[in-house]
């Protein structure tokens, strides 16, 4: 139902057409839209334009394979004020955070690891490489500095604390996952911005904002960068970083690839064909980074995330021979307890024969050395190829 229209109304008006009454503070809508944001699917996909590419949209872009219809994101905010979701824990969370040996990190280029900075932040050093996937080291996933989801665990690692970052991956532009202030940190990082490397329309928002080293690619498409290959894949989510530009750009997973060691990091996504499609591209992947938290309700979320009976399917699908997750105990966006993802990952683990090692999870700040997952340069060839751009 809209909000009726009255004379103590401002001009603007809200997407619905609905009018903002004067109380109705500017801090109060940037807030609620904020948090919004992060979790919802509004507004609708555009027609298919003329392009051969049919995720190409006249408005935007779309995913692979059809979802069924959206939601309703009103619906939820009256469930979760009707059964007092979510509950947080009385005293609130407390994980356990690792401190990263600083100092090792910043000096290796030779050990193959990986450290967990928090939510879909990793820092994966590989082939001499420094690379951070969804970037996000501030205390909120919002527009804003001070409203909008904010961190239970801070990040693990200080952006002062990082190594010279060669490249960072962006799946998508929720602010949970790209986040403003970090990557322009990053960019004046000494020694010279990273590359990012970014899905299709999202190059010019990082040039509005003093940052030319991008590489921007459409979904199959790959570039080469300091020995390593980047190829953007398809996964189903949606793109917004306001209320106005829904699917504007696109939105993927990144395959990362070194002679020896094969890596998938998911980003955000609901559960798909294009996990299947991945596979058989590929072959194989010694590890995949999934994510197993903001699922509930499932009536509500399943189109955008999976859960973490899906995502032990998924790394099925990918045929992967160790996944690590990612996206839980970071940040509340949804209504299951924010220590349940690791739970319902183990049930789902026993329920499908896949082991803890296979797997597995990571403290907040915890670093894995990865030479036991490193293969043959030969092993699993992917039966396809992507487009390669220079």
């Amino acid at each position: 139902m809209q909000a009726p229209h009255c004379s103590t109304c401002r001009p603007a008006r809200k997407p619905n057409g609905a009018c903002f009454p004067k109380r109705y503070t500017i801090r109060a809508a940037a807030a609620a839209s904020a948090t919004a944001l992060i979790v919802i699917a509004c507004g609708a996909d555009g027609s298919v334009d003329s392009s051969d590419k049919p995720h190409h949209t006249a408005e935007g872009f779309r995913n692979n394979y059809p979802t069924g219809p959206r939601g309703s994101f009103r619906k939820w905010q009256q469930e979760r004020r009707e059964k007092g979701l979510p509950k947080i824990p009385e005293g609130g969370y407390r994980f356990e955070v690792l401190k990263p040996d600083v100092a090792w990190l910043q000096a290796n280029r030779t050990e193959p690891a990986l450290t967990w900075i928090g939510h879909a932040t990793f820092l994966l050093q590989i082939g001499g490489l420094d690379i951070l996937t969804d970037a996000h080291l501030t205390d909120r996933a919002s527009p804003l500095a001070f409203a909008g989801p904010k961190r239970v665990v801070p990040p693990a690692l200080r952006l002062d604390e990082l190594p010279y970052i060669d490249a960072v991956v962006i799946s998508h532009n929720h602010y949970d996952h790209l986040d403003r202030p970090t990557v322009k940190r990053l960019a004046r990082q000494a020694g010279g911005s990273p590359r990012f490397f970014v899905p299709l329309g999202l190059k010019g928002w990082f040039n509005g904002r003093g940052i030319g080293d991008v590489t921007e690619l459409d979904w199959w498409e790959q570039a080469q960068y300091k020995g390593a290959r980047f190829t953007l894949v398809p996964v189903q989510h949606w793109s917004a970083r306001s209320l106005w530009d829904r699917d504007k750009t696109l939105w993927g997973g990144w395959v990362i690839e070194q002679p020896d060691f094969r890596f998938f990091f998911a980003g955000d996504t609901g559960y798909s064909q294009d996990f299947k499609d991945i596979g058989r591209r590929f072959g194989s992947f010694d590890l995949a980074a999934l994510p197993i938290g903001a699922y509930e309700p499932r009536w509500f979320m399943s189109i955008m995330h999976v859960n973490p009976q899906e995502a032990v399917q998924i790394h099925r699908d990918l045929n992967a021979r160790h996944s690590v997750a990612m996206h839980w105990g970071t940040f509340i966006l949804t209504d299951e307890p924010l220590d349940e993802p690791p739970v319902k990952l183990a049930e789902a683990r026993k329920a499908a024969g896949v082991s803890a090692d296979e797997f597995f999870l990571m403290k907040h700040g915890e670093m894995r050395r990865l030479a036991p997952l490193l293969r043959r340069a030969d092993a699993a060839a992917p039966a396809e190829r992507p487009v390669t751009l220079p």
